[in-house]
């Protein structure tokens, strides 16, 4: 699912991804069981769910969760706290240096508003984090959502629009924007 996309539900790209779902799940599962100290086990699990090692100085806390994991772009010393959530099919990227903090959430996947596509079809939108960026815990970030370099987002925001570089971001202001 590209930018701004929508996937038919029950179309081959949607069984494909759902198939990798079900691969990833159990794979998290086995990695979020494994002692703490098992260092290479973590690391050889990490590898199977992003398709590639981790980067240089990566470090994730688990429990971790993602729905894909491909899709999932970890720079060089990224730090990953507890209970966190990636739901990457439309791709995230972290720059380096970001700070992740305990049960922060990445969507990259919805559905439609529109109550007779919602069952039809999923939405989607990469999120695209820049360096030295510090999320703070419980944060969770939306689809197609950019952070600029040096930004901090504060404990439990949510972030729907883009976040400028060097600043702060704070709220969870739920407001109606339309009605149907």
């Amino acid at each position: 699912m590209s930018s701004d996309r929508l996937m038919r539900i029950h179309s081959t790209e949607f069984q494909e991804m759902a198939e990798r779902v079900l691969r990833v799940t159990a794979l998290t599962s086995r990695l979020n069981s494994l002692p703490f100290e098992d260092e290479e086990g973590r690391a050889g699990l990490m590898e199977q769910i992003l398709g590639r090692p981790l980067p240089p100085g990566v470090t994730i806390y688990p429990p971790f969760y993602t729905d894909h994991g491909l899709r999932l772009e970890l720079a060089e010393r990224v730090f990953i706290n507890q209970n966190c959530t990636f739901l990457d099919y439309a791709g995230i990227r972290l720059g380096a240096r970001t700070m992740v903090g305990p049960k922060v959430t990445f969507i990259t996947s919805g559905h439609p508003v529109d109550p007779e596509e919602r069952r039809l079809y999923l939405t989607g939108a990469p999120i695209d984090v820049a360096e030295n960026v510090w999320i703070g815990a419980g944060a969770t970030i939306l689809p197609g959502v950019s952070i600029g370099r040096d930004a901090v987002i504060a404990a439990g925001a949510v972030v729907a629009d883009d976040v400028p570089p060097a600043s702060l971001v704070t709220g969870t202001k739920a407001a109606v924007k339309r009605q149907w």
